[in-house]
């Protein structure tokens, strides 16, 4: 059988940026492997639904380069992709558990469920669960007669379908990331399988989906490992063979831990896909930061295309253990898809936005300037407009860290660099000539290069850094110069 992977996000949020990495693994050992990547929306927990969050995720999974081939809106032979449109599915596979004893109906109140626990915690059980001991003393289907049993449905009593756990088994299997897995029955309870709702638990609809939609490979979060021996009890009852496993290791926190959303809100990390979208972040060099993260090829190799990571993506070089989110090493590989963008590539994009921030451009060369003088100092596409607005606009404020440089002698210095450049004739207001006025400047007040260099920046940009200064001044033109220099000796 060919390779078929899904990726099978729960629609009650935005897409984490480890759901990401999940569909992203699964993306590149589906190609790898000529296989077939699938997109299915495991939407039953329909209390926590979010508005918008399944577009959301096939808006990010397109973003990032990931093009399903099974899924909502894709169609294919194996749908409905999304679990809610299933539910007659789920019953069929629910009833053939129970006429084979493998499962049953259980009519317990949360109340009831509540004073047994409660009775066995008060009588030294710490840890108690609806298992093959207490089942004996509840009402479901294998403790009533069948006829009350039959009634009880008749009428319509609320009930949930539960999975028969054996007793003092041992589940084993192998995952492809992390080898020999075993776990005791014992910690189990008979797991509800369907809810009173009618609706599916995450594991009968899971295995059933995984099962029907002829899943090979099943790569997923390393937080989904505790729930594999349930699945593992339920593709054994149903006579089925389970699914390879890979469980991925978890994204960990530069400050330990895993990454959660308010451990990355309160280090700065974008939480959320669609942060990266409106945050103009590059959509190649996020997946190339999240290939890496947890994987590697095996050699010193970083920066690589989808199309180089799909051919070089296998499962053996994941790693077991948890990898760290390094927000400045995202940054770089972003920094390095930015230079790799030519000009022409770039000025659509950083024309829309300055135009959205509501500058006028005087003409494409002037913007072709700005782009070239700033290609080399931006981390991202946005950056054009933060460090470049003082091209178009005079500063209003200037940066207080900046003007820690602004000394007792500044203006000084600053008003006799003046006075040589305003007897330039607007021809010769160009780079090289503003670069030697303030050699002059300097070595007549015989002071060092950054003494000047930085009130001048301050005064023209606002900013204690930017691009080279003196083609900047040169784009922004004599008469405009000379004003900021007066402005910012007379407010400073």
């Amino acid at each position: 059988m060919s390779v078929r992977v899904r990726f099978a996000p729960s629609p009650t949020g935005f897409l984490h940026i480890g759901g990401l990495r999940t569909a992203l693994y699964n993306y590149l050992f589906a190609r790898h492997n000529d296989g077939a990547f699938v997109l299915r929306i495991e939407d039953t927990d329909q209390s926590r639904y979010v508005e918008g969050a399944e577009q959301d995720i096939i808006d990010s999974l397109e973003w990032a380069g990931m093009e399903i081939d099974e899924g909502p809106g894709k169609g294919g032979e194996h749908g409905p992709y999304r679990q809610s449109e299933r539910k007659d599915i789920y019953h069929k596979y629910a009833k053939q558990l129970i006429e084979q004893g493998q499962a049953y109906y259980a009519f317990d109140t949360v109340e009831e469920i509540d004073e047994m626990r409660e009775r066995l915690k008060a009588s030294g059980n710490p840890s108690p669960k609806y298992d093959a001991i207490t089942r004996q003393s509840m009402k479901n289907s294998l403790t009533l007669p069948q006829d009350e049993v039959e009634k009880r449905l008749e009428n319509g009593d609320e009930y949930v379908v539960r999975l028969k756990v054996p007793r003092k088994e041992t589940i084993r299997f192998e995952d492809e990331i992390r080898g020999h897995v075993s776990f005791d029955t014992e910690g189990l309870d008979d797991q509800v399988l369907l809810k009173s709702d009618g609706m599916p638990t995450y594991h009968l609809a899971n295995v059933v989906d995984d099962h029907t939609m002829e899943i090979t490979h099943v790569i997923r979060g390393e937080e989904w490992l505790s729930s594999t021996p349930k699945h593992m009890l339920l593709y054994d009852a149903f006579g089925w063979e389970a699914p390879k496993m890979a469980h991925l290791p978890l994204i960990m926190s530069p400050s330990g831990g895993k990454l959660s959303k308010r451990k990355a809100e309160s280090e700065g990390i974008p939480v959320n896909t669609k942060d990266y979208i409106s945050g103009n972040y590059e959509p190649d060099a996020l997946v190339n930061f999240l290939a890496y993260l947890g994987w590697s090829p095996g050699d010193d190799s970083e920066i690589h295309t989808m199309e180089e990571l799909c051919g070089l993506f296998t499962l053996d070089r994941v790693s077991k253990g948890g990898a760290v989110f390094n927000f400045k090493k995202l940054m770089w590989y972003n920094e390095n898809y930015i230079r790799e963008h030519s000009v022409e590539e770039l000025k659509p994009r950083v024309e829309a936005l300055f135009l959205g921030k509501g500058f006028d451009i005087p003409s494409d060369e002037f913007l072709t300037t700005v782009i070239e003088l700033l290609h080399e100092r931006v981390s991202k596409v946005d950056e054009f407009v933060s460090m470049g607005a003082f091209f178009f606009e005079a500063p209003e404020a200037y940066d207080e860290n900046a003007l820690k440089k602004w000394k007792d002698d500044s203006p000084q210095l600053v008003l006799s660099y003046k006075a040589k450049i305003e007897q330039l004739s607007d021809e010769d207001f160009e780079a090289a000539t503003l670069k030697d006025k303030l050699k002059e400047t300097i070595e007549e007040h015989e002071v060092g290069f950054g003494k000047l260099m930085m009130p001048l920046r301050i005064a023209v940009s606002g900013q204690g850094f930017g691009p080279d200064l003196f083609p900047a001044l040169e784009l922004i033109g004599k008469e405009e110069v000379l004003k900021r220099i007066d402005t910012a000796l007379e407010r400073l």
